[in-house]
């Protein structure tokens, strides 16, 4: 990933409005082979970091964030 592949400093901030602490999300899809994460899968958002990705504790215990742009998860 290079650099201009990052999300703006706006996106960044409107995903931390979006999805502030606290917020509980689902999993839609995840690209990535070794997660154990499937779709339907909840859980908590922990933060967003500066790059947009959003760190979230999943209810299954795995603390994966979900990556801006290639994982997609949904507000509950």
């Amino acid at each position: 990933m290079s650099a201009r592949d990052f999300p703006s400093k706006e996106t960044v901030l409107r995903l931390k409005k979006q999805y502030p602490p606290g917020t509980r999300v689902e999993l839609i899809c995840m690209d990535d082979p070794y997660s154990k994460l499937k779709p339907g899968d909840q859980g908590t958002v922990s933060f967003v970091d500066d790059i947009g990705t959003i760190h979230i504790n999943w209810d299954n215990g795995s603390s994966l964030g979900a990556a801006y742009g290639v994982d997609v998860i949904r507000k509950l």
